[in-house]
């Protein structure tokens, strides 16, 4: 595969500088956005907001990077990101949203400013916080000012000095006792930046007597997932916990159990296409790749790669997922190869979201493997990885042949039918939280 821009460039300065034979004597080293502009614009050099994005001479020597001023970094082997926690018994909310207004359409939000402005205006922010006082007062981006912390280094703590950094906060809450910042995204990762949290956390604890409470936000598919965080000790970069999460969605109505089986018996079963099997065990990463595409019409494999927490490999899988469903294609523009949405896609992603979630549960459950998976899950109550392999070679799938390439697909057919599952597991009732009169 080519080196992406942001590789070459950085091969370019790690030379240049000697930056791997410094670090074998120095803890950290400091470079200039004047000396990385020489090569690629910095802004465009350091944005990684997950560990995926990290260059591989970056990777391969387990470094991370960090604005310590509105013209400078450190590099060095310090751990900057933290990944989100595995819990799949997320209750899903759901949240009836305000009727009269015309000019916010939660069925087609494509930004991280809409999915806040829902987020507070139906009242899931106000649930989530249990502060029904609650006022947007901050947000955009703003200087850090002056602070010092510690954080996780491979030789032990790395003292850090911060002086004004430029930092960005999507929303900030004030209720009664607390400041909520809000961290957003409307696309789905493994993990996240912790200086997203951190910097504005230091910068408002400082200014204000209120505590400051820390909250991530990712939207997809019109699900609201929010995350709260906790500092242990205030000056320690690493020290955050997770205190609590949850889940709301916006739809209208509920997908009953009876709905999916009815879909499965009666829907007409395709021939297996003769492309390689899905191997993209996370099916809401595909619905929002999708998502992701029906705003940009066009992304290059390089930006999949770069911008939306996904390394080469999965972002081929990825895609080839999407095609074997039928809503995403391989395509070349302007000399760059990329993917689009197919017709039959663009035509999902126009529907509301109680159609496209059954439009989705049609395009799985077309295919033999995954419509015997789920009549079996309905029958037997299981899971089962053993009986779903034995599925898997009676339906004669494309190009696998060794029992090792059987277990890894039966993850995603296994994690595909979960999904399915979950959309009937929601909340069964429906809660107004807003007040409009």
């Amino acid at each position: 595969m080519n080196e992406s821009k942001n590789e070459s460039a950085w091969i370019k300065i790690f030379e240049k500088y000697k930056i791997l034979e410094r670090l074998s004597e120095e803890s950290c080293i400091e470079i200039s956005s004047l000396e990385i502009n020489e090569f690629r614009e910095a802004r465009l050099m350091t944005k990684f907001d997950h560990r995926s994005q990290l260059p591989k001479l970056f990777k391969n020597n387990n470094l991370s990077i960090l604005p310590i001023s509105r013209g400078n970094y450190i590099i060095g082997t310090f751990e900057t990101f933290h990944p989100f926690a595995k819990n799949q018994k997320i209750i899903t909310e759901n949240i009836k949203f305000p009727p009269l207004l015309e000019s916010l359409n939660y069925e087609n939000i494509t930004s991280e400013a809409a999915a806040i402005n829902c987020a507070y205006i139906s009242g899931i922010l106000q649930d989530f916080t249990e502060d029904d006082k609650l006022m947007p007062t901050v947000s955009g981006r703003m200087s850090s000012s002056c602070f010092d912390f510690i954080i996780d280094h491979s030789a032990g703590k790395l003292p850090v000095h911060v002086d004004n950094s430029q930092l960005e906060i999507d929303g900030g809450y004030e209720g009664r006792n607390n400041l909520y910042l809000l961290e957003a995204k409307n696309y789905l990762s493994d993990d996240f930046l912790i200086r997203q949290l951190y910097y504005p956390f230091r910068l408002w604890q400082k200014k204000i007597s209120k505590s400051i409470v820390p909250l991530f936000l990712t939207y997809s598919n019109g699900f609201f997932h929010l995350r709260e965080y906790f500092f242990n000790e205030t000056e320690h970069y690493n020290s955050l916990e997770l205190i609590r999460e949850k889940k709301y969605t916006l739809k209208n109505k509920q997908i009953d159990r009876e709905t999916i089986i009815l879909i499965a018996e009666q829907i007409s079963l395709i021939e297996e296409p003769e492309i390689p099997f899905p191997q993209a065990d996370n099916f809401e990463r595909i619905i929002n790749l999708g998502e992701l595409l029906k705003v940009r019409e066009f992304l290059t494999k390089e930006e999949i790669t770069e911008n939306y927490d996904f390394d080469p490999r999965q972002t081929d899988y990825y895609i080839n997922a999407g095609k074997y469903l039928g809503i995403l294609q391989y395509t070349q523009r302007k000399g760059q190869n990329g993917c689009t949405l197919t017709e039959k896609g663009n035509n999902v992603y126009s529907l509301s979201l109680y159609n496209r979630q059954l439009e989705f549960s049609k395009l799985i459950l077309r295919h033999k493997i995954f419509n015997q998976t789920i009549k079996n899950y309905f029958k037997h109550k299981t899971l089962d990885r053993n009986l779903v392999i034995l599925l898997m070679k009676d339906c004669l799938l494309f190009n696998i042949r060794s029992e090792n390439t059987y277990h890894r697909r039966a993850s995603t057919i296994i994690n595909w039918t979960q999904w399915i599952i979950a959309l009937t597991e929601s909340s069964s009732q429906t809660y107004t939280l807003f007040d409009m009169e």
